[in-house]
């Protein structure tokens, strides 16, 4: 019988903290909320290994480590909306509610959907509104976004439609795949333009939709 308290403090203090992750409502939060109730059950027993965990249909929950650092690099605030995309079976969307005011969790297949809607609610977690629709339109009507967190998989093209949902000094954190490689990099609103900048390496699945388009060529 696996003690999953036992499991989230061993997952802050052997990963989390030695990754530089100092901020204590991120600690907190990674120590309050059960991983493993986010995961498939065949999965349970290995939801807080220092990796990505498989939920299915080519998606994974983001390794403790690699999450908790572009959670860290975003610098979500207690008054901040929030819009998770991507958010899977609902982890990642628990985890920032308890970071800023309030989490559209966007999630289009349907079952995952219904899946993290139901676990948020058994947990009592109501600052996350779950969303079913495709995840590179983001959510415009519920828009601006203080922050935009990709949490679901790595994006191998310009999210164009999330980065007009970012309100002024918005952020936008994701991983980006790039051959096989990727990288974390954190995206600044300012007016009409956004800058874009390298934070540390990592990888993931990419996210349907987020493809990257094929060159043509003679």
């Amino acid at each position: 019988m696996i003690d999953y308290t036992e499991a989230r403090e061993t997952m802050v203090d052997g990963q989390v903290r030695p990754s530089d992750v100092t901020r204590h409502n991120i600690i907190s939060a990674m120590l309050e909320i059960p991983r493993e109730k986010f995961v498939p059950a065949s999965q349970r027993t290995v939801a807080y290994v220092d990796r990505d965990v498989p939920l299915g249909k080519g998606r994974a929950l983001l390794a403790p480590r690699t999450f908790a650092k572009m959670l860290d690099i975003a610098k979500i605030g207690p008054e901040e909306t929030v819009l998770d995309v991507g958010c899977g079976l609902g982890y990642s969307s628990a985890v920032i509610a308890r970071l800023c005011r309030g989490v559209i969790a966007l999630e289009q297949d349907e079952a995952m959907a219904t899946s993290t809607e139901a676990t948020l609610t058994a947990l009592s977690i109501d600052n996350v509104a779950t969303l079913n629709a495709p995840l590179t339109e983001g959510v415009a009507a519920e828009g601006p976004y203080d922050v935009i967190v990709v949490s679901g998989g790595a994006i191998a093209t310009d999210p164009t439609a999330l980065y007009d949902q970012l309100a002024e000094d918005g952020r936008l954190i994701a991983i980006w795949a790039n051959r096989g490689a990727g990288q974390v990099r954190l995206s600044v609103k300012s007016g009409d333009d956004v800058a874009t900048r390298w934070v540390f390496d990592a990888t993931a699945p990419i996210l349907p939709g987020f493809e990257a388009t094929p060159s043509f060529a003679f």
